[in-house]
Formats: structure tokens, C-alpha cells, sequence
């Protein structure tokens, strides 16, 4: 009897004892998804993922037409999206407080060109955005309630690339580097990487010197990131299907790498890259094809930042325009634009392969963005 009581004690006491860290392993991890609103798509739209890796719909959470890209202020107090619509020869950004279930509307500002395809803000609340029809990007500044200010400046780029698609600028995306102060843009239709200095006392881009890199070819640069070192980049090409490497020298000039294929050898289809991520130890980074519909794997060498491939994934859905990784890296998110659904799968840290773990309906995806 003494026996069974103390058995008994001891499960009440084992039940009473902190259970904090497996419910933290328990939690959902929450995301955003911008959308294509032609269709079926109201806006933008949020759900979690769960600890066993599917997924699940938490509803609208903003009207919005065409927020094409989204992107978080750093202490998650405001989302920003882009509009990515033409009307009289410009689109629009716009801000919400972000809520516990919704985000609520608070400004909208000019874009300051057609069709912008991406935005970026960093701690100082500086914006950016890229105009894919316009050409050109742009400098807002949110204020400390969430609201946007007009455009502070608009730079035009210049130029042509050497393909159809390259008749003219598309800027397609603009990032900070080194922290606040460095801005660098991939145009697609100039065939180039654009350098500047932010002047944050009179809100302005300041061209760098060199102002460009010329990338390969019919490359069409379109997306980047950035190693944990800061000093390595890697540029996605849309339309040759490659990663170029780029590193800054130690003068604080940049220069290329050799580039790889984000494609099978054998693969003869047509093929338009989209998107690009770095894990947060440097170790591996990952592409998507649209038309060979797969998340590419490279490992980084650690000596020189060059890229050997490790593997090509099928997301399981037509045309990866984007995806991203879990907060805790554990899982990556496609977004197939064509076959409306989110696919996740499960990422092994030491190898950096994937695995499908679950996928949901989501109308035409085209950005995710985890809290």
C-alpha cells in the first residue's frame, strides 16, 4: 500500500513540475501571406505551423489588392506590404499595427513607380521599395505610430540587358546592408546590382562608386541574400537559373564569384528562378525553380563562400515564386503561386535536406512572412 502511495505521489509531483520548455515546443509558429488578388485572394491572409510540421488557416487578416510582398518593422510592431498594381503610372505601400489575429490599417503612400514587387525597412524605420514597372526604387520613412511619410527620393535606373526581358530597367528588389547605412538593388532589366549610402539626415540614395556590377549575360538578377559573415552575397537569377556569388573586398568593392546552375543537368524545360535563402550558420542555401518546380540545395564552403549542390526538392505545387524558413529553422514554406497551396517541409540541419511534412490550400500565394 505504502508502495502504491508513493507511486502515486510521485506522478502528482512529476505532473506539477514546470512545463515550459515542451509547451514552448508545442507552440505554432504564425506567418503572413501576401497574395495575388485577381481571383480568388481577398488580401492577406495568416496561419500557423505546427510542431509536427503541417498547417493550418487562421482567416484574413487585412484587404489588400495584390500585396505581393510583406515585410515586418524589427520590434514586429508594423506590417508593410506593397500593392503591386499600375494606376496612373504608380503603385502603393501601405502600413498596418500588426494585432493579435488582424492587422489593422494605419497609411498608404506612393510607391513611386508601377508594379512594386518588394519592400524593406530597417530599425531607423527607413523604407525602401522596388518598382518592377517603374524601374526604380524608392525611400519612405515610417514614423514611431506606424504611418508612412510620402517619398523622401526616387532613384531611375537606367539601362537595358540583353534579352526581351531585359528592354528597360525592373528593379525587383532593394535591401540594407551592413546593418542601416548600405542599400543594395538587383535590376533584373539592367542586368545589374546597384550600390548606394543612405543619407538619413536629408532622407536621400546616394549612388556608391562603383554605383553597378554588371552581372553575366541574360543573367536577370532578381533576388539576394546576405552570409552571417556580411561580407558574401548570393544573387538569384531569374533568367538563367544560376546563383552568383558576391563578395565584398576588403577596399569595400564588390566582385563576383562563380556562378552555379539552380538546375539539374539534365532537366531541358523552361525555367524562371524566384527566390533565395541562407541558413542562419552559413552552412546551406536554398532556391527555387519555376518550371522544374523544386527548392534547390547548395552547401557553402566556409573557406570562400562558394556553392557545391546538394540536392533538388519537389515542392509538390506549380511555380515556387517564394518560400521561407521557420523562425527555428527547423522547417521551410513554399508558396506555389499556379497550384494555390503552401507545401512544408521538415529541414535536417546537418545535411540540409528537406523533407514534406503537410501543405494546405492558399489562393494564389506569392510571399510568406513569419512573425
Amino acid at each position: 500500500m505504502r508502495t502504491l502511495l508513493s507511486l502515486i505521489i510521485g506522478i502528482f509531483l512529476l505532473g506539477c513540475q514546470p512545463q515550459d520548455q515542451d509547451q514552448k515546443a508545442e507552440n505554432p509558429q504564425f506567418f503572413y501571406v501576401g497574395t495575388y488578388t485577381d481571383e480568388s485572394s481577398e488580401g492577406i491572409y495568416r496561419y500557423q505551423l505546427n510542431a509536427n510540421g503541417t498547417l493550418g488557416r487562421l482567416g484574413l487578416a487585412a484587404r489588400s489588392p495584390n500585396p505581393s510582398f510583406l515585410a515586418l518593422t524589427p520590434d514586429n510592431r508594423f506590417l508593410l506590404t506593397v500593392n503591386e498594381i499600375d494606376q496612373k503610372g504608380t503603385g502603393t505601400v501601405a502600413s498596418y499595427r500588426v494585432r493579435e489575429d488582424t492587422l489593422l490599417f494605419l497609411s498608404k503612400s506612393s510607391s513611386g513607380g508601377a508594379h512594386p514587387c518588394h519592400i524593406a525597412v530597417n530599425r531607423d524605420g527607413f523604407v525602401l521599395t522596388s518598382n518592377y514597372s517603374g524601374g526604380n526604387v524608392g525611400l519612405l520613412r515610417l514614423d514611431r505610430e506606424g504611418k508612412l511619410s510620402d517619398l523622401l527620393d526616387l532613384d531611375q535606373h537606367q539601362g537595358n540587358g540583353s534579352t526581351r526581358r531585359q528592354q528597360g530597367p525592373h528593379a525587383h528588389m532593394a535591401r540594407f546592408a551592413d546593418r542601416r547605412q548600405s542599400v543594395i538593388a538587383a535590376d533584373l532589366g539592367t542586368n545589374e546590382l546597384w550600390f548606394y549610402r543612405l543619407d538619413t539626415s536629408r532622407g536621400q540614395l546616394i549612388p556608391a562608386h562603383p554605383p553597378t556590377l554588371k552581372m553575366a549575360r541574360g543573367a536577370g538578377p532578381r533576388h539576394m541574400t546576405f552570409h552571417p559573415n556580411g561580407q558574401w552575397i548570393y544573387v538569384i537569377n531569374e533568367l538563367n537559373s544560376t546563383v552568383t556569388p558576391v563578395h565584398k573586398t576588403a577596399n569595400g568593392d564588390y566582385r563576383k564569384g562563380a556562378s552555379v546552375s539552380t538546375l539539374p543537368q539534365d532537366f531541358q524545360g523552361e525555367n524562371l528562378c524566384a527566390d533565395i535563402h541562407i541558413s542562419s550558420d552559413g552552412r546551406y542555401l536554398y532556391a527555387s525553380n519555376r518550371g522544374h518546380n523544386s527548392i534547390a540545395v547548395f552547401r557553402v564552403s566556409p573557406e570562400d563562400g562558394s556553392l557545391r549542390i546538394a540536392g533538388h526538392h519537389n515542392i509538390r505545387g506549380n511555380w515556387p515564386r517564394n518560400f521561407a524558413l521557420s523562425p527555428d529553422e527547423k522547417y521551410l514554406l513554399v508558396a506555389n503561386q499556379k497550384s494555390d497551396n503552401i507545401v512544408a517541409f521538415s529541414r535536417d540541419s546537418t545535411s540540409g535536406q528537406l523533407d514534406y511534412t503537410g501543405q494546405i490550400e492558399a489562393p494564389a500565394p506569392v510571399c510568406i512572412l513569419f512573425e
